[in-house]
């Protein structure tokens, strides 16, 4: 009896290992290529679909005996996946995604038919996390936060000079107007000169 729940355990404890090794997590940036790994034990394979958790009767990728099936095939993912190995030899239907961007992250679903059994087997999930690179606009937020803080900061600045120039204009103008009034004056000693408000006439 001992020997029974002891075989039941290491098999659950093998089945969990499995589990665990099978759904793998990949990060990634925005442009690069990825490769999600799928490997079947069998290499009698008919057909390999890779699915997208979002996706409800659309695949990112239907390959039977080696042709691409383009029918149900989400637009997004059109020209950007490949298999690794389109014989699929070694039982290798890895998944080739193209200049990933924010919108692939999603959890993938590989699984294949086996000519054997006649009926379709799931081999691996991957989740794929993807974010922009730091520094890009848009990161995180961070280049839209900084181009805002940016923009105000100038416009604070823009408002506050113009705000000095409106109060010292009445100066400035009086300042200007008397040093023109002043080189004026140096220049044409016989025209009309001010002097304390009185007018006195050009010498003959």
């Amino acid at each position: 009896m001992l020997n029974t729940k002891h075989t039941v355990s290491v098999a659950v404890l093998l089945s969990v290992i499995t589990a665990c090794q099978d759904h793998k997590i990949i990060p990634a940036e925005s442009g690069q290529n990825i490769t999600l790994t799928c490997r079947a034990s069998n290499t009698s394979i008919v057909a390999v679909e890779w699915s997208k958790s979002n996706m409800k009767t659309e695949y990112v990728l239907l390959s039977r005996d080696g042709h691409f099936d383009l029918h149900n095939q989400h637009p997004s993912f059109k020209n950007r996946v490949d298999l690794q190995d389109r014989q699929m030899k070694d039982g290798d239907v890895s998944l080739i995604l193209k200049d990933v961007t924010v919108n692939d992250t999603g959890t993938y679903k590989c699984r294949v038919f086996m000519e054997e059994t006649r009926s379709w087997k799931s081999i691996s999930t991957i989740n794929l996390s993807v974010v922009n690179p730091p520094g890009l606009p848009g990161a995180l937020g961070e280049g839209r936060s900084v181009g805002a803080i940016i923009g105000l900061s100038v416009s604070a600045v823009m408002i506050f000079v113009a705000f000095v120039i409106y109060k010292n204009l009445e100066k400035i103008q009086k300042i200007f107007l008397v040093n023109s009034c002043h080189k004026w004056t140096q220049h044409c000693p016989f025209m009309t000169r001010i002097n304390k408000g009185h007018v006195r006439s050009p010498v003959v």
